[in-house]
Protein backbone atom coordinates (compact mmCIF):
# COMPACT_ATOMS: atom_id res chain seq x y z
CA UNK A 1 0.00 0.00 0.00
CA UNK A 2 1.64 3.32 -0.68
CA UNK A 3 0.06 5.99 0.81
CA UNK A 4 -0.38 10.23 0.15
CA UNK A 5 3.52 11.17 1.83
CA UNK A 6 3.71 14.32 3.85
CA UNK A 7 4.17 17.02 1.18
CA UNK A 8 5.41 19.53 3.72
CA UNK A 9 4.66 23.27 4.82
CA UNK A 10 1.68 21.82 6.90
CA UNK A 11 -0.35 20.75 4.35
CA UNK A 12 -2.97 18.13 4.89
CA UNK A 13 -4.30 16.77 2.12
CA UNK A 14 -4.59 17.21 -1.58
CA UNK A 15 -6.46 16.67 -4.83
CA UNK A 16 -5.77 13.82 -7.43
CA UNK A 17 -5.14 15.77 -10.81
CA UNK A 18 -4.21 13.12 -13.01
CA UNK A 19 -2.97 9.40 -12.68
CA UNK A 20 -0.02 8.57 -14.59
CA UNK A 21 -0.59 4.43 -14.46
CA UNK A 22 -3.76 2.28 -14.67
CA UNK A 23 -4.35 -1.16 -12.76
CA UNK A 24 -2.13 -3.77 -14.18
CA UNK A 25 0.61 -0.72 -15.20
CA UNK A 26 4.26 -2.25 -14.02
CA UNK A 27 5.83 0.97 -12.17
CA UNK A 28 9.77 1.20 -11.05
CA UNK A 29 10.55 2.63 -7.97
CA UNK A 30 10.49 6.60 -7.66
CA UNK A 31 8.12 6.37 -11.00
CA UNK A 32 5.70 9.38 -10.97
CA UNK A 33 1.97 7.78 -10.49
CA UNK A 34 -0.17 10.50 -9.64
CA UNK A 35 -0.12 14.55 -10.24
CA UNK A 36 -2.26 16.15 -7.30
CA UNK A 37 -2.87 19.73 -6.35
CA UNK A 38 -2.09 21.16 -2.99
CA UNK A 39 -3.23 24.14 -1.28
CA UNK A 40 0.57 24.84 -2.74
CA UNK A 41 1.05 24.27 -6.09
CA UNK A 42 0.37 20.80 -8.49
CA UNK A 43 2.78 18.23 -7.17
CA UNK A 44 4.04 15.23 -8.66
CA UNK A 45 3.78 12.03 -6.39
CA UNK A 46 6.73 9.49 -7.13
CA UNK A 47 5.94 5.71 -5.43
CA UNK A 48 8.54 4.69 -3.75
CA UNK A 49 8.02 1.47 -4.24
CA UNK A 50 8.62 -1.20 -7.73
CA UNK A 51 5.78 -3.40 -8.20
CA UNK A 52 2.64 -3.60 -10.32
CA UNK A 53 -0.82 -1.68 -9.66
CA UNK A 54 -3.33 -3.44 -8.24
CA UNK A 55 -5.83 -0.36 -7.15
CA UNK A 56 -6.02 3.37 -7.34
CA UNK A 57 -7.63 4.60 -4.51
CA UNK A 58 -9.24 7.83 -5.81
CA UNK A 59 -10.07 9.41 -9.08
CA UNK A 60 -9.50 12.90 -10.45
CA UNK A 61 -11.07 15.53 -8.51
CA UNK A 62 -10.95 13.24 -4.86
CA UNK A 63 -9.67 14.95 -2.11
CA UNK A 64 -7.10 12.78 -0.68
CA UNK A 65 -6.08 12.71 3.18
CA UNK A 66 -2.11 13.02 3.78
CA UNK A 67 -1.17 8.77 4.87
CA UNK A 68 -4.08 7.84 3.54
CA UNK A 69 -4.09 5.41 0.77
CA UNK A 70 -3.02 6.27 -2.94
CA UNK A 71 -2.43 3.11 -4.69
CA UNK A 72 -2.24 -0.49 -4.19
CA UNK A 73 1.45 -1.75 -5.15
CA UNK A 74 2.03 -5.75 -5.86
CA UNK A 75 5.77 -6.67 -5.66
CA UNK A 76 6.95 -8.90 -8.23
CA UNK A 77 8.59 -11.03 -5.90
CA UNK A 78 5.45 -11.42 -4.00
CA UNK A 79 3.29 -14.86 -3.97
CA UNK A 80 0.63 -13.14 -5.17
CA UNK A 81 1.52 -11.51 -8.07
CA UNK A 82 3.73 -15.03 -9.15
CA UNK A 83 0.56 -16.72 -8.70
CA UNK A 84 -1.34 -14.53 -10.95
CA UNK A 85 1.60 -14.27 -13.08
CA UNK A 86 1.20 -18.50 -13.66
CA UNK A 87 -1.99 -18.15 -14.22
CA UNK A 88 -1.49 -15.46 -17.09
CA UNK A 89 0.88 -18.11 -18.79
CA UNK A 90 -0.20 -21.33 -17.52
CA UNK A 91 2.64 -22.46 -15.26
CA UNK A 92 3.17 -25.73 -15.31
CA UNK A 93 3.45 -25.34 -10.90
CA UNK A 94 0.36 -27.50 -10.39
CA UNK A 95 -0.75 -30.36 -7.94
CA UNK A 96 -1.02 -33.63 -9.86
CA UNK A 97 -4.31 -34.64 -10.79
CA UNK A 98 -4.90 -30.51 -11.43
CA UNK A 99 -4.84 -28.99 -14.78
CA UNK A 100 -3.54 -25.52 -14.72
CA UNK A 101 -5.54 -22.24 -13.75
CA UNK A 102 -5.79 -21.37 -17.55
CA UNK A 103 -7.40 -24.91 -18.17
CA UNK A 104 -9.51 -24.89 -14.80
CA UNK A 105 -10.79 -21.22 -16.21
CA UNK A 106 -12.04 -23.30 -19.43
CA UNK A 107 -13.88 -25.96 -18.04
CA UNK A 108 -15.51 -23.75 -15.72
CA UNK A 109 -16.41 -21.71 -18.53
CA UNK A 110 -18.03 -24.13 -20.22
CA UNK A 111 -19.70 -25.32 -17.13
CA UNK A 112 -21.70 -21.68 -16.67
CA UNK A 113 -24.72 -21.52 -18.06
CA UNK A 114 -25.36 -18.93 -20.74
CA UNK A 115 -27.90 -16.54 -18.68
CA UNK A 116 -25.77 -17.30 -15.03
CA UNK A 117 -25.01 -13.47 -15.58
CA UNK A 118 -27.62 -11.41 -14.48
CA UNK A 119 -29.61 -9.02 -16.95
CA UNK A 120 -29.54 -5.63 -16.30
CA UNK A 121 -32.83 -4.89 -17.56
CA UNK A 122 -35.49 -6.82 -16.99
CA UNK A 123 -36.35 -9.36 -14.36
CA UNK A 124 -32.94 -9.70 -13.38
CA UNK A 125 -30.80 -6.88 -10.69
CA UNK A 126 -28.72 -4.47 -12.60
CA UNK A 127 -24.98 -5.93 -12.38
CA UNK A 128 -22.98 -2.40 -11.20
CA UNK A 129 -19.45 -3.58 -9.12
CA UNK A 130 -18.54 0.33 -8.75
CA UNK A 131 -19.91 1.87 -5.78
CA UNK A 132 -18.63 4.99 -7.76
CA UNK A 133 -21.11 4.50 -10.71
CA UNK A 134 -23.94 3.44 -8.02
CA UNK A 135 -23.11 7.17 -6.42
CA UNK A 136 -23.44 8.92 -9.61
CA UNK A 137 -26.51 7.04 -10.29
CA UNK A 138 -28.24 8.41 -7.36
CA UNK A 139 -26.98 11.96 -7.76
CA UNK A 140 -28.79 11.87 -11.04
CA UNK A 141 -31.84 10.26 -10.18
CA UNK A 142 -31.08 7.12 -12.31
CA UNK A 143 -33.11 4.18 -12.35
CA UNK A 144 -29.89 1.30 -12.87
CA UNK A 145 -32.53 -1.16 -13.65
CA UNK A 146 -32.82 0.58 -17.04
CA UNK A 147 -29.50 1.09 -17.92
CA UNK A 148 -28.14 -1.81 -20.64
CA UNK A 149 -24.24 -2.14 -19.70
CA UNK A 150 -21.75 -1.83 -21.78
CA UNK A 151 -18.57 -3.82 -20.17
CA UNK A 152 -17.80 -7.27 -19.73
CA UNK A 153 -21.12 -9.67 -19.10
CA UNK A 154 -23.25 -6.51 -19.25
CA UNK A 155 -21.55 -4.96 -16.20
CA UNK A 156 -22.85 -1.09 -16.04
CA UNK A 157 -19.66 1.37 -16.60
CA UNK A 158 -19.99 5.28 -15.56
CA UNK A 159 -20.33 5.73 -18.88
CA UNK A 160 -23.22 3.95 -19.21
CA UNK A 161 -25.07 6.26 -16.53
CA UNK A 162 -23.47 9.24 -18.08
CA UNK A 163 -25.44 7.94 -21.58
CA UNK A 164 -28.71 7.97 -19.61
CA UNK A 165 -28.77 11.24 -18.03
CA UNK A 166 -31.62 13.29 -19.18
CA UNK A 167 -30.56 16.86 -20.57
CA UNK A 168 -31.88 19.33 -17.99
CA UNK A 169 -34.18 22.40 -19.03
CA UNK A 170 -32.17 25.34 -19.45
CA UNK A 171 -32.36 27.69 -16.31
CA UNK A 172 -30.58 29.43 -14.02
CA UNK A 173 -28.35 27.25 -12.34
CA UNK A 174 -26.26 28.28 -8.88
CA UNK A 175 -22.41 27.62 -9.34
CA UNK A 176 -21.37 26.10 -6.39
CA UNK A 177 -17.24 25.68 -5.65
CA UNK A 178 -15.80 23.69 -2.93
CA UNK A 179 -13.25 25.98 -0.95
CA UNK A 180 -10.01 23.68 -0.96
CA UNK A 181 -6.77 23.78 -3.08
CA UNK A 182 -5.31 27.17 -3.34
CA UNK A 183 -8.78 28.58 -3.32
CA UNK A 184 -9.35 26.79 0.39
CA UNK A 185 -5.95 28.12 1.32
CA UNK A 186 -6.43 31.81 0.66
CA UNK A 187 -9.82 31.72 2.05
CA UNK A 188 -8.60 30.65 5.18
CA UNK A 189 -5.12 33.28 5.32
CA UNK A 190 -7.44 35.59 5.08
CA UNK A 191 -10.02 34.71 7.20
CA UNK A 192 -7.18 34.64 9.69
CA UNK A 193 -5.66 37.62 8.98
CA UNK A 194 -9.12 39.42 9.38
CA UNK A 195 -9.85 37.74 13.01
CA UNK A 196 -6.47 38.85 14.41
CA UNK A 197 -5.04 41.56 12.89
CA UNK A 198 -6.04 44.70 14.34
CA UNK A 199 -5.23 46.33 10.63
CA UNK A 200 -5.57 50.03 10.01
CA UNK A 201 -4.82 52.02 6.74
CA UNK A 202 -3.01 54.92 5.31
CA UNK A 203 -2.78 56.10 1.78
CA UNK A 204 -1.23 59.53 -0.12
CA UNK A 205 -1.25 60.28 -3.88
CA UNK A 206 2.14 60.36 -5.43
CA UNK A 207 3.22 62.05 -8.96
CA UNK A 208 4.62 59.17 -10.72
CA UNK A 209 5.95 60.77 -13.91
CA UNK A 210 9.73 60.45 -13.09
CA UNK A 211 9.18 56.87 -11.75
CA UNK A 212 8.05 55.70 -15.44
CA UNK A 213 10.76 57.65 -16.94
CA UNK A 214 13.53 55.45 -14.67
CA UNK A 215 11.40 52.14 -15.84
CA UNK A 216 11.43 53.87 -19.52
CA UNK A 217 15.40 54.24 -19.03
CA UNK A 218 16.08 50.99 -16.99
CA UNK A 219 13.78 48.37 -19.35
CA UNK A 220 16.87 47.45 -21.36
CA UNK A 221 18.41 46.22 -18.02
CA UNK A 222 15.41 43.83 -17.75
CA UNK A 223 13.95 46.67 -14.37
CA UNK A 224 10.24 46.88 -14.79
CA UNK A 225 7.71 48.62 -12.51
CA UNK A 226 7.42 45.91 -9.99
CA UNK A 227 11.34 45.66 -9.53
CA UNK A 228 11.37 49.47 -8.83
CA UNK A 229 8.67 49.42 -6.36
CA UNK A 230 10.02 46.59 -4.76
CA UNK A 231 13.42 47.99 -4.21
CA UNK A 232 11.80 51.25 -2.48
CA UNK A 233 9.73 48.92 -0.46
CA UNK A 234 13.14 46.77 0.87
CA UNK A 235 14.93 50.17 1.50
CA UNK A 236 11.70 51.76 3.57
CA UNK A 237 12.10 48.09 5.34
CA UNK A 238 15.28 48.90 5.98
CA UNK A 239 14.65 52.63 7.28
CA UNK A 240 11.32 51.59 9.26
CA UNK A 241 12.62 47.78 10.57
CA UNK A 242 9.30 47.64 12.76
CA UNK A 243 7.17 47.23 9.71
CA UNK A 244 9.39 43.89 8.90
CA UNK A 245 7.79 41.78 11.83
CA UNK A 246 4.97 39.61 12.85
CA UNK A 247 3.23 38.78 15.97
CA UNK A 248 3.67 35.29 17.95
CA UNK A 249 0.23 35.17 19.54
CA UNK A 250 1.23 32.03 21.40
CA UNK A 251 4.27 34.09 23.31
CA UNK A 252 2.24 38.04 22.89
CA UNK A 253 5.73 39.18 21.35
CA UNK A 254 6.26 41.39 18.33
CA UNK A 255 9.33 39.56 16.27
CA UNK A 256 11.05 41.75 14.23
CA UNK A 257 12.74 39.93 11.56
CA UNK A 258 16.84 40.40 10.74
CA UNK A 259 15.65 39.45 6.93
CA UNK A 260 13.43 40.15 4.10
CA UNK A 261 11.13 38.16 2.45
CA UNK A 262 9.54 40.11 0.02
CA UNK A 263 6.30 38.74 -1.07
CA UNK A 264 4.59 39.93 -4.38
CA UNK A 265 1.05 39.59 -5.45
CA UNK A 266 0.71 37.61 -8.73
CA UNK A 267 -2.09 36.46 -10.63
CA UNK A 268 -2.12 32.86 -12.07
CA UNK A 269 -4.76 30.74 -14.06
CA UNK A 270 -5.03 29.21 -10.83
CA UNK A 271 -5.67 32.36 -8.53
CA UNK A 272 -3.75 34.81 -6.31
CA UNK A 273 -0.20 33.97 -5.34
CA UNK A 274 1.89 35.37 -3.24
CA UNK A 275 5.20 34.20 -4.13
CA UNK A 276 8.26 35.16 -2.02
CA UNK A 277 11.69 36.70 -2.85
CA UNK A 278 13.62 35.48 -0.02
CA UNK A 279 16.58 38.09 1.57
CA UNK A 280 15.86 40.53 -0.86
CA UNK A 281 17.91 43.39 1.52
CA UNK A 282 21.20 41.45 0.08
CA UNK A 283 19.87 42.18 -4.15
CA UNK A 284 21.38 44.53 -6.10
CA UNK A 285 17.81 46.23 -8.72
CA UNK A 286 18.61 43.98 -11.32
CA UNK A 287 18.81 40.87 -9.26
CA UNK A 288 15.78 41.99 -7.83
CA UNK A 289 14.22 41.94 -11.02
CA UNK A 290 15.10 38.87 -12.06
CA UNK A 291 14.03 36.70 -9.21
CA UNK A 292 10.61 38.74 -9.43
CA UNK A 293 10.52 37.72 -13.13
CA UNK A 294 11.70 33.79 -12.46
CA UNK A 295 9.19 33.95 -9.24
CA UNK A 296 5.78 34.89 -11.69
CA UNK A 297 6.93 32.65 -14.63
CA UNK A 298 6.59 29.71 -12.42
CA UNK A 299 3.78 30.65 -10.69
CA UNK A 300 1.69 31.29 -13.52
CA UNK A 301 3.18 27.78 -15.02
CA UNK A 302 2.05 26.16 -11.47
CA UNK A 303 4.93 24.59 -10.21
CA UNK A 304 6.44 26.80 -8.29
CA UNK A 305 8.43 25.24 -5.65
CA UNK A 306 7.23 25.66 -2.17
CA UNK A 307 9.62 27.06 -0.34
CA UNK A 308 9.29 30.31 -2.58
CA UNK A 309 5.80 30.59 -1.23
CA UNK A 310 6.58 30.66 2.50
CA UNK A 311 8.79 32.59 4.48
CA UNK A 312 8.06 36.64 3.61
CA UNK A 313 7.49 39.21 6.49
CA UNK A 314 6.34 41.83 3.94
CA UNK A 315 3.96 42.17 1.15
CA UNK A 316 4.01 44.14 -2.62
CA UNK A 317 0.43 44.56 -4.54
CA UNK A 318 0.47 46.34 -7.62
CA UNK A 319 -3.58 45.75 -8.20
CA UNK A 320 -3.00 49.02 -10.62
CA UNK A 321 -2.69 46.14 -13.18
CA UNK A 322 -6.10 45.41 -12.73
CA UNK A 323 -7.34 49.19 -13.96
CA UNK A 324 -8.13 50.39 -10.06
CA UNK A 325 -7.07 53.25 -8.79
CA UNK A 326 -6.77 52.13 -4.77
CA UNK A 327 -8.13 49.57 -2.64
CA UNK A 328 -7.42 48.73 1.59
CA UNK A 329 -5.46 45.62 0.75
CA UNK A 330 -5.69 42.71 3.77
CA UNK A 331 -2.63 41.98 5.81
CA UNK A 332 -1.21 38.46 4.56
CA UNK A 333 -1.02 36.54 7.82
CA UNK A 334 1.53 36.35 10.19
CA UNK A 335 3.31 39.45 8.40
CA UNK A 336 2.16 43.24 9.79
CA UNK A 337 1.69 44.86 6.89
CA UNK A 338 1.01 44.84 2.94
CA UNK A 339 1.72 48.03 0.65
CA UNK A 340 -0.79 48.92 -2.13
CA UNK A 341 -0.25 50.49 -5.68
CA UNK A 342 -3.05 51.71 -7.68
CA UNK A 343 -3.23 52.37 -11.71
CA UNK A 344 -1.10 55.17 -13.12
CA UNK A 345 -3.41 57.56 -14.79
CA UNK A 346 -3.34 61.17 -15.97
CA UNK A 347 -4.64 63.92 -13.62
CA UNK A 348 -4.45 67.71 -12.71
CA UNK A 349 -1.51 68.17 -10.78
CA UNK A 350 0.34 71.15 -8.88
CA UNK A 351 3.78 70.99 -10.43
CA UNK A 352 6.76 73.68 -9.99
CA UNK A 353 4.05 76.23 -9.58
CA UNK A 354 1.93 75.20 -12.55
CA UNK A 355 -1.18 73.27 -12.98
CA UNK A 356 -0.48 70.31 -15.64
CA UNK A 357 -1.21 66.78 -16.09
CA UNK A 358 0.93 64.32 -14.44
CA UNK A 359 1.37 60.63 -14.06
CA UNK A 360 -0.13 60.00 -10.77
CA UNK A 361 -1.12 57.00 -8.84
CA UNK A 362 -2.18 56.41 -4.88
CA UNK A 363 -0.18 54.08 -3.06
CA UNK A 364 -1.84 52.51 0.15
CA UNK A 365 -0.45 50.62 3.46
CA UNK A 366 -2.02 48.28 5.43
CA UNK A 367 -0.89 47.72 8.74
CA UNK A 368 -0.75 45.78 12.23
CA UNK A 369 -1.53 48.27 14.23
CA UNK A 370 0.06 46.39 17.39
CA UNK A 371 3.29 46.35 15.65
CA UNK A 372 3.93 50.23 15.84
CA UNK A 373 1.45 53.11 15.36
CA UNK A 374 0.24 55.58 12.41
CA UNK A 375 3.34 57.98 13.02
CA UNK A 376 5.79 54.87 11.90
CA UNK A 377 3.73 53.78 9.09
CA UNK A 378 2.94 57.33 7.58
CA UNK A 379 6.68 57.17 7.53
CA UNK A 380 6.92 54.02 5.83
CA UNK A 381 4.49 55.51 3.51
CA UNK A 382 5.83 59.05 2.78
CA UNK A 383 9.79 57.47 2.34
CA UNK A 384 8.14 55.23 -0.63
CA UNK A 385 5.78 58.14 -1.77
CA UNK A 386 9.01 60.33 -2.23
CA UNK A 387 11.19 57.57 -3.66
CA UNK A 388 8.28 57.15 -6.72
CA UNK A 389 8.53 60.66 -6.84
CA UNK A 390 12.26 61.14 -6.76
CA UNK A 391 13.16 57.29 -8.29
CA UNK A 392 16.94 58.73 -9.99
CA UNK A 393 18.06 59.99 -6.35
CA UNK A 394 16.30 57.41 -4.53
CA UNK A 395 18.23 54.77 -6.71
CA UNK A 396 21.68 56.46 -6.34
CA UNK A 397 21.43 56.54 -2.62
CA UNK A 398 21.06 52.62 -2.44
Amino acid sequence: MFALPDLGEGLTEAEIVRWHVAVGDRVEADQVVVEVETAKAVVDVPCPHAGVVEALHGEPGDVIAVGAPLTTITSPDSPHEQHRTEERAGSGNVLVGYGTGTATRRRRNRARPVHAVPPTNGTGAPRVLSPIVRRLAKQHGIDLSAVDGSGPGGVILRRDVESARQPEPARPQEIRTPLRGLRGAVADKLTRSRREIPDASTWVDVDATRLLEARDALKARGIGLLALLARFCVAGLRRFPELNASVDTDRNEIVQHSRIGLGFAAQTPRGLVVPVVHDAHEMTTAQLAEAIAHRTERARAGDLEPKHLTGGTFTLNNYGVFGVDGSTPIINHPEAAILGVGRITDKPWAHRGELTLRKVTQLSLTFDHRVCDGGTAGGFLRHIADCVENPITTLADL
